[in-house]
């Protein structure tokens, strides 16, 4: 698969079939990550591969309501970082943004295995950093939810979410976010 080919297919499905998660997937989506660039070569990106049965309820509990679709999930992956961990030129934290490429990596690399790995923002922080042992310190960016697509929609689901499963959401026009030289208000 080429990349845009993983990039045009990736979708942020709801609904999930279980899928057998081994230890060389886990290797193969980090040694992906591992490549993303990031400033000076810091590598800020932390990220906790769950996939036993007990980790994974426990996880779920840190879980907003609205994700309760993430507990078919087969892997979760917690990705964190810590603002000193990378550079921070005046007021810019590339933590953040380097830790959002290596986990864009895996997220392609998982939709070339023909997985969904949906990131999410719907979960306690504190409790998913109790529930991983995860340091005070560090800033959770994101959970991403890994299965595979089922084509039986998942029973949890709200109506949003149900038209997201069987329809892509409308991307902005390139016009709302692209601009030739210059900033331009449109």
């Amino acid at each position: 698969m080429e990349i845009k080919e993983a990039i045009l297919k990736r979708r942020a499905y709801r609904s999930l079939e279980d899928v057998e998660i081994t230890e060389e997937l886990v290797k193969d989506l980090t040694e992906c990550a591992q490549l993303a660039p990031s400033c000076f070569n810091n590598q800020p990106w932390r990220f906790i591969f769950v996939y036993d049965r007990e980790g994974l309820k426990l996880l779920c509990e840190a879980l907003s309501h609205g994700n309760r679709w993430a507990h078919a999930a087969s892997l979760i992956i917690a990705v964190f970082s810590k603002k000193d961990s990378d550079c921070l030129v005046k007021e810019r934290e590339y933590f953040l943004f380097d830790t959002g490429m290596a986990t864009a990596f895996i997220i392609l690399r998982a939709t070339e295995l023909g997985l969904v790995a949906h990131p999410i923002a719907g979960y306690s922080e504190g409790r998913v950093k109790d529930v991983l042992g995860i340091p005070e310190d560090a800033k959770v960016i994101t959970l991403v939810i890994v299965g595979t697509h089922s084509q039986e929609l998942s029973p949890v689901l709200s109506e949003k979410q149900i038209e997201s499963e069987k329809r892509r959401p409308e991307r902005l026009p390139l016009e709302k976010f692209m601009y030739i030289n210059r900033y331009q208000e449109v």
